[in-house]
């Protein structure tokens, strides 16, 4: 996995929830092209081919960036 910024990813989880929120309140083509875009976005962030797979990245990435601001965990791993 490439070395995403953990606010970046932050930014993009936001995004993906609210768009997919909005997208099943009331789907339309422009709320599609958005899901579209921040998935792509998102998978392309974190290195992943699947929505599913970028959420557990950025899962990961968010709880390293926790383990570091804490000291649980050297920076290099």
């Amino acid at each position: 996995m490439r070395n995403a910024d953990p606010m970046y990813i932050r930014t993009l989880l936001s995004r993906y929830a609210d768009v997919q929120l909005r997208f099943s309140e009331r789907p339309t083509q422009e709320l599609q092209w958005q899901l579209d875009d921040v998935t792509y976005t998102l998978c392309a962030t974190t290195g992943t081919r699947t929505v599913r797979d970028a959420l557990m990245a950025a899962d990961h990435v968010l709880e390293r960036a926790a383990a570091l601001r804490s000291g649980d965990e050297s920076p290099a791993a």
